[in-house]
């Protein structure tokens, strides 16, 4: 049985990746499924994806939405009519099954992904296929446009499970989705949880305790959350009276990103002042060329502090303490669900002191095993779940063409 994964695979943010490796790992199982994703981006390899990304992330923050939802309709629709389309029909020709996910894919920033869901589940309908949702965000902030190419994308799927990664996504699935279908959503942990059962720890070396300290670009922080005002300038002195207080207690700091260009972009401009912050105490991890590097990076941390994410996701799944900055609803869920909600800070609101004081707290804490090991086990069992209803409704589809064939 042939299952098509629709998500972001090949994203710039490795977190993406390792999500949807975990996802098709696990999906696979022992039944040994031939699962393949479909990039919503058209992306073929984690090396490929936009160029000039920070640059046309700066062109649209200075846009009123209207003008920026324009924008972004008239640079998508060519590409998704001429090339994405007849791409995923031909993919989905060989499918018996289609899952939309993981990931924050109904989300409406500027109507990306809600033109691309509508592209992507026209194809999935034509060609008559059962369909899962399964591990996504979902937002409760669409545009009336947005919510239109939702609804549009949805209506008359032949859905079979649908299981979002938080409470309140499974509220906004509610209230957004109910004129396109009436599906209910169940909730399920992030695949990401899996990590560690599909990649390999690094090996631990005697060097200190090791901080991870994951940036993010500021542009991309205030274009995803509305909600966000850090200053490059402000947020630069925060991160190197952070990197000061954590080197003061004599542990090693390692600067990092999740991969995206923007936040690779803002590390190197930031480099200089949060090294010059503690002299022979903080590096700058390489670039990662894929989410198995990043894994591995995040694997050989003591503790991590970041805002993407899949960064904490992944720490969590090593069972390694962390520090989430919160900047969007996503963050502060993911925590609340593990029980780590007292991890959560805002970056710059809240002080490098106090900051580094409540690492050391959550390293000293370090993950509950008991609760650790309930978690793994429930994402593997919502996992499971989602095979069991696609197999289930494959093979239903299939008595029912053999029904009409022998009717016949």
């Amino acid at each position: 049985m042939k299952i098509a994964l629709f998500n972001v695979k090949y994203s710039q943010n490795l977190g993406d990746g390792l999500l949807t490796e975990c996802l098709e790992r696990e999906l696979a199982g022992t039944a040994q499924l031939d699962v393949t994703s479909c990039d919503l981006a058209g992306r073929v390899g984690y090396d490929s994806g936009l160029r000039n990304r920070k640059a046309v992330l700066t062109v649209l923050s200075l846009c009123p939405a209207p003008v920026r939802r324009a924008l972004v309709r008239a640079a998508l629709t060519p590409t998704l009519e001429r090339t994405l389309r007849p791409r995923w029909r031909r993919e989905l020709a060989s499918a018996d099954a289609v899952v939309i996910g993981g990931g924050h894919l109904l989300s409406d920033q500027d109507l990306n992904f809600p033109l691309k869901l509508r592209a992507a589940l026209s194809e999935v309908k034509a060609a008559g296929l059962p369909t899962a949702v399964f591990g996504v965000g979902v937002s409760d902030d669409w545009s009336a446009p947005g919510k239109a190419l939702f609804n549009q994308a949805f209506r008359g799927v032949d859905l079979v499970h649908v299981a979002v990664r938080d409470e309140r996504s499974r509220q906004a699935w509610g209230r957004q989705m109910a004129p396109a279908t009436e599906t209910p959503a169940e909730l399920c942990f992030d695949p990401g949880v899996l990590a560690a059962r599909h990649y390999p720890v690094a090996p631990r070396r005697d060097r200190g305790t090791l901080v991870a300290l994951g940036l993010m670009d500021p542009l991309a922080l205030r274009y995803h959350s509305a909600s966000t005002r850090l200053t490059e300038a402000g947020y630069r002195d925060w991160l190197a009276q952070l990197v000061r207080e954590l080197a003061g207690r004599g542990w090693k700091v390692a600067l990092f990103t999740n991969g995206s260009q923007e936040d690779r972009q803002f590390l190197a401009k930031a480099a200089p002042q949060l090294t010059a912050a503690a002299p022979g105490q903080v590096s700058v991890a390489p670039d990662f060329a894929k989410p198995a590097d990043l894994a591995e990076f995040i694997s050989a941390a003591d503790l991590l502090l970041a805002h993407r994410l899949h960064a904490n996701i992944a720490a969590f799944a090593f069972a390694r303490p962390h520090i989430g900055f919160a900047w969007d609803p996503k963050v502060e869920a993911f925590f609340g669900a593990t029980g780590r909600q007292q991890y959560v800070v805002p970056a710059v609101l809240t002080s490098p002191a106090d900051t580094a004081g409540l690492a050391a707290a959550a390293l000293g804490e370090g993950i509950d095993a008991a609760v650790h090991q309930r978690i793994v086990a429930r994402a593997r069992g919502d996992v499971a779940q989602l095979r069991a209803a696609l197999c289930d409704a494959v093979m239903g589809a299939a008595a029912g063409r053999t029904d009409r064939a022998a009717g016949e």
